[in-house]
């Protein structure tokens, strides 16, 4: 029994000194007590990273990994890499934990090998509803530059990104400026160059301004400007959506189809607005609704859809020129309140004169937008046309019969029966024998009876010099002199004269030739 206690003593006093020496000679393994768990192996990615006594600091060493990793692969962009961690925790009374330290480096390796893409720091330039995105701030000037340059032939102006004060965020905004605006604005830091900007504001104010000549004027270049805003902001982008230079100013400056919205002026027909847009007339009428065709009436301030070829960004530049030129003055028109809108007459027929001008051309991708006039010296003087017109609205024409089928158009057809005319002089409405016909216009009655071909017809005078005609009449309800107010019957409709079955024949003459009735009608 004695023996078996020493045995016992001896084996706790060894095990007592083998902990020991394992504790001085293996830092490592440490003594746990009896909390749960105590003893964690962690994995990144799948693979095993080290033994830690605790989860408390595994985010820190993750974001340390991740420097590391970055630093090894040597850039300074955006990196995704996948990091998924799993820990498996268990109790343990001593165990060898790993450094922190040895942790984080593998924790660095395996990032580094799971290293999924990196996104570049970019540029995106955004016009309108088109976006590029460009690799640096020295390609981002040089598309802007390269969008003026056809226009900026002297190099006077430079591009300028400045921030935009109207957003939250940072978003830049290109403007140009002349190389002397951006060298006065460097010259504002300087004391001395404020004092002589005071200097030449005060002498300004004294000295009166005298009237330019001609010589005084610099022709060239004297303003250019971007017609549409140009947003600039930075972004983080995988390589394979970054856009070269040529890409983006082709993008960007390349012309398309791009729909617009014209207002028809005065003088203004279907044929001259197709020209001077170099658009198809039979594109010009599929793209407007209120065109059935190149004959349709289109009347001052309609609006019409057009297509003109346009590039996403648009340039606009001005320049100042100094020219010779004919000139036509201003038609002078002299109001008669008797007369009709429609009518006019030229009381004086215009002659051009000739004049030295000094002016401000505004264009915008070629195209001339406007004109301002700075000097002139007229050598000799224009005449101007002087047209006497009429201020009254014209009565308005409605249709003569309710209802009723249209026969037979306007203009050339075949002959319906024999000795018919081939090219009908009216329009054909088929109804019953009977209905009720109205005037279409208040006025005097110049024919109430039989005419050749018409059968029994009423002709009608109106206020505006236009006269109706009302055919193959059943009954004739007014007299030759009698007037008529509009609306008011004045026959019942029939199958008399040169007719092919029970209708209308309805025309309306100007100056005594037959004109297309359905322009006319209201």
């Amino acid at each position: 029994m004695h023996l078996h206690r020493r045995l016992k003593l001896c084996s706790m006093e060894a095990a007592a000194i083998v902990i020991a020496v394992c504790a001085f000679l293996f830092p490592t393994i440490q003594l746990f007590k009896h909390t749960g768990e105590n003893y964690f192996t962690v994995k990144l990615n799948g693979v095993e990273v080290g033994n830690l006594p605790s989860t408390e600091h595994l985010d820190e060493l993750l974001t340390t990994a991740r420097r590391q990793a970055v630093c090894a692969i040597g850039t300074d962009e955006l990196v995704f890499m996948d990091a998924e961690l799993v820990t498996e925790g268990r109790e343990k009374l001593w165990a060898a934990v790993d450094d922190e330290e040895d942790v984080v480096e593998r924790m660095a390796d395996v990032l580094m090998r799971s290293t999924r893409e990196t996104l570049h720091r970019s540029y995106t330039v955004k016009v309108n509803e088109t976006a590029v995105n460009l690799g640096s701030y020295s390609e981002v000037h040089e598309l802007l530059a390269q969008a003026i340059a056809p226009y900026d032939t002297q190099n006077q102006y430079q591009v300028q990104l400045e921030l935009d004060k109207d957003r939250e965020i940072n978003v830049l905004e290109a403007v140009i400026l002349s190389r002397d605006e951006v060298q006065a604005s460097e010259e504002e830091f300087s004391t001395s160059a404020g004092i002589t900007a005071e200097f030449d504001r005060m002498f300004a104010e004294v000295e009166p301004e005298q009237e330019k000549r001609f010589e005084d004027y610099t022709a060239g270049l004297t303003g250019i400007e971007y017609a549409e805003k140009i947003e600039v902001v930075e972004a983080y982008l995988l390589e394979e959506s970054l856009n070269t230079v040529e890409e983006s100013v082709d993008l960007v400056t390349r012309e398309q189809e791009m729909q617009i919205i014209y207002k028809v002026v005065k003088g203004d027909t279907l044929s001259q607005i197709s020209l001077d847009n170099n658009i198809p007339m039979e594109e010009l009428v599929a793209l407007n609704d209120a065109l059935e065709d190149e004959n349709t009436m289109i009347r001052i301030d309609q609006e019409l859809i057009l297509t003109v070829p346009e590039p996403e960004l648009s340039i606009i530049w001005r320049e100042e020129q100094v020219y010779t030129e004919d000139y036509e003055a201003e038609v002078q028109y002299i109001p008669n309140d008797a007369w009709y809108t429609t009518e006019k007459v030229t009381l004086q027929e215009p002659s051009a004169g000739r004049r030295k001008v000094a002016a401000v051309i505004e264009y915008k991708n070629g195209q001339e937008t406007g004109r301002e006039i700075l000097k002139e010296e007229v050598y000799a003087e224009a005449v101007p046309k002087i047209v006497e017109r009429g201020t009254k609205i014209p009565p308005t024409y409605i249709k003569p019969i309710a209802g009723g089928r249209q026969s037979s158009g306007f203009g050339a057809r075949s002959a319906p029966t024999k000795g018919a005319s081939t090219n009908h002089k009216g329009i054909d409405w088929a109804v019953p024998i009977g209905t009720s016909v109205v005037a279409s216009n208040a006025g005097t009655v110049v024919h109430a009876g039989w005419a050749s071909g018409y059968g029994y017809a009423v002709y009608i005078n109106h206020a505006d010099g236009r006269q109706t005609r009302y055919g193959h009449l059943s009954k004739v309800l007014v007299k030759t002199g009698q007037t008529v107010s509009q609306g008011e019957r004045i026959a019942l409709s029939g199958n008399t004269g040169r007719s092919t079955g029970p209708h209308l024949h309805f025309e309306i003459r100007i100056n005594g030739s037959a004109v297309n009735p359905l322009k006319y009608l209201n």
